[in-house]
């Protein structure tokens, strides 16, 4: 709700939506967004909307004050502690394969630097969570690069570069990968995601039509499904995931493509120190893996 009235103050002192998102480091659908959730909370409209533009009302004029009033208790109530920069709450957003990976040893390293500081990590898929870093929601997130340009608010930084192959049952190894794509039932990595449009992509572009049985988004439980014989599936080869003896990964040789992960902020105006903080550490963790 902080969140929201600093928005909100922040449309009042420059006058639109799109300048206010300019000068915190906002997109105007991500500001649009957290006015409309601060209006949901309050029960009332804060602006009288006309077309694309918005007019504060009477209730958003009485509002301002009393938001004013909250941000100035709050301040003083966090000068009481160790101040705002050496505490607080970092919302980290995460793609489920970074989790037992990147992050696990980017928390330690943050921890270490930033013991006040406590760590939410919100699961999600890349597309959600990338609108959650745009609307405030969330402070920083690893996410697999969408197949379109960010919004210039948002900054990115890569980590890493995964390649994919096709996991099969190790008594099919012998067999070429492009013959097991088109007899075996196939286990699809979700359209939804974008590592999933990858993989449809990569289909379209080799002409290879596939049986589909299964579609899930949980790359170690489209690794358990290959295990247990249920068919074949094309996945990244992500840091955190476990192969079990059972299952081999056949490289796609001259045919190969792959996922990049990465790091998605806010740009200067809209990050907090801590979340640059952490994005160093997320960075210098994948830097170990990739020495190793």
């Amino acid at each position: 709700m902080l969140r929201e009235l600093r928005t909100f103050l922040a449309v009042v002192r420059y006058g639109t939506f799109a300048s206010a998102g300019s000068h915190i480091g906002l997109t105007q659908s991500a500001v649009s967004a957290q006015i409309q959730r601060l209006e949901e909370e309050l029960g009332f409209a804060l602006f009288d909307r006309t077309g694309r533009s918005a007019t504060l009302n009477a209730a958003g004029r009485q509002a301002v004050d009393v938001a004013e009033e909250l941000l100035s208790v709050y301040a003083r109530l966090s000068d009481r502690g160790r101040g705002a920069d050496q505490s607080g709450l970092l919302r980290v957003g995460s793609i489920a394969s970074a989790q037992s990976s990147f992050l696990v040893g980017a928390i330690r390293r943050f921890r270490d630097k930033a013991p006040g500081w406590r760590i939410r990590v919100v699961p999600g898929v890349s597309l959600n969570l990338l609108a959650q870093v745009d609307s405030g929601e969330v402070d920083v997130a690893v996410i697999i690069k969408p197949p379109f340009a960010l919004p210039t608010e948002l900054k990115w930084r890569t980590l890493a570069m995964e390649p994919f192959a096709l996991l099969v049952p190790r008594d099919l190894a012998d067999r070429p990968w492009r013959e097991l794509l088109k007899s075996e039932p196939f286990i699809r990595y979700d359209r939804n995601s974008f590592g999933g449009r990858l993989v449809d992509r990569f289909l379209r572009r080799i002409r290879v039509s596939v049986h589909d049985v299964v579609e899930l988004d949980e790359l170690q439980g489209i690794v358990g499904l290959v295990a247990q014989g249920v068919g074949v599936a094309l996945v990244p080869l992500a840091a955190g995931l476990y192969l079990p003896k059972s299952t081999i990964a056949l490289p796609l040789g001259d045919d190969a493509f792959a996922r990049e992960i990465g790091l998605v902020e806010r740009g200067a105006r809209g990050r907090q120190p801590a979340a640059e903080e952490f994005a160093d550490c997320v960075h210098a963790v994948t830097e170990e893996l990739r020495g190793r």
